[in-house]
């Protein structure tokens, strides 16, 4: 296919488009080479009596453009995209990690931690189709986190989660999509499980992040430095995030020591060679720079030489905590 098609067909999805699971894996396959593992995957006979992966994804495919039709109709453009490539590859991950398993005594077949696997292997995959950041990016989060509103609301987490959740990814979208995964499945208790997931609907919109990312309002550091607004602002949605506060006012008092005097930190990514070290040296010449290259090729005498790494990090772990403690960049 070439690329103006595929952006074609990708496009659609944000119309009106309701592409079966062999026409998905047609389109996409070449470029998420996952895709065609999932007739070789196996899932519990119990949890999913359907079958294998393929067969789920189809069927989860299917539920969602019942949804798209009716309860979820108003979900369109780049979020009806985004949901339709994250119901074909949330599950991405589990030709990779399925495996049997004892639980409780009872021989299972089980996936664990396919959500991040598939979440990592898509930041890659993903980069090579014509998408657009924002849908990228949503895909991603939905992919990694569609365990989560079961789990939040099984274990009866705090508000703190929530929040920090909906800076994740798009909670009303990850209702959907896991009302979606939920219908496309056979299992015994599909009634408890469906009920889980209105629970954890009922209190995002509680918690004021149904389908958007949780803010607070800096009217209160109105008049403060750039950097005391981005420190305080930090500091609270952390602290709000772990439940150690519970209104925005209180941001300002747990930060205000220190919000014009604190560490900072630029964490450099990318891959070796890419002109990190350059960019330091151009753009942010008064940083401490913390590189574990430099300290390969100081002991070591070579920059790839991964010997005693255990020990490098442990310095680099003290180095930094040292900068930090002395608030310095």
């Amino acid at each position: 296919m070439n690329d103006k098609t595929l952006s074609h067909w990708l496009e659609s999805l944000s119309l009106a488009a309701t592409p079966d699971i062999d026409e998905c894996i047609d389109t996409l396959g070449d470029h998420i080479s996952w895709l065609y593992e999932f007739k070789d995957t196996q899932q519990d006979p119990e949890w999913h009596a359907e079958g294998d992966v393929h067969i789920h994804t189809g069927m989860v495919l299917n539920e969602l453009y019942d949804l798209l039709g009716s309860q979820a109709r108003h979900i369109t453009g780049g979020r009806r995209q985004a949901l339709i490539l994250a119901a074909l590859l949330h599950d991405i991950g589990k030709p990779k990690c399925t495996k049997a398993i004892e639980i409780k005594g009872i021989h299972r077949i089980a996936s664990p931690q396919h959500e991040s696997i598939g979440r990592s292997y898509l930041a890659f995959a993903l980069q090579t189709l014509p998408l657009s950041f924002e849908v990228y990016w949503q895909v991603l989060g939905l992919v990694g986190e569609h365990h989560m509103p079961k789990l939040l609301a099984v274990k009866n987490m705090s508000r703190g989660q929530y929040l920090a959740l909906s800076r994740r990814t798009d909670t009303e979208l990850l209702y959907w999509l896991e009302v979606a995964d939920m219908r496309g499945r056979k299992c015994p208790d599909l009634s408890l499980q469906l009920s889980h997931l209105d629970e954890f609907a009922l209190f995002a919109e509680e918690y004021n992040v149904w389908g958007k990312a949780f803010m607070w309002p800096q009217s209160a550091l109105i008049g403060e430095s750039d950097t005391a607004r981005h420190y305080v602002y930090a500091s609270g949605l952390q602290a709000m995030e772990q439940d150690r506060i519970f209104h925005p006012d209180e941001a300002l008092a747990i930060a205000y020591q220190h919000k014009d005097q604190h560490p900072q930190v630029m964490v450099m990514c990318g891959p070796s060679g890419s002109g990190k070290s350059t960019w330091i040296a151009q753009h942010a010449s008064e940083y401490e720079v913390i590189s574990l290259d430099e300290l390969r090729q100081e002991v070591n005498g070579n920059r790839s030489n991964q010997k005693t790494k255990d020990k490098f990090y442990t310095w680099l772990r003290i180095v930094l905590k040292t900068v930090c403690a002395e608030k310095r960049k």
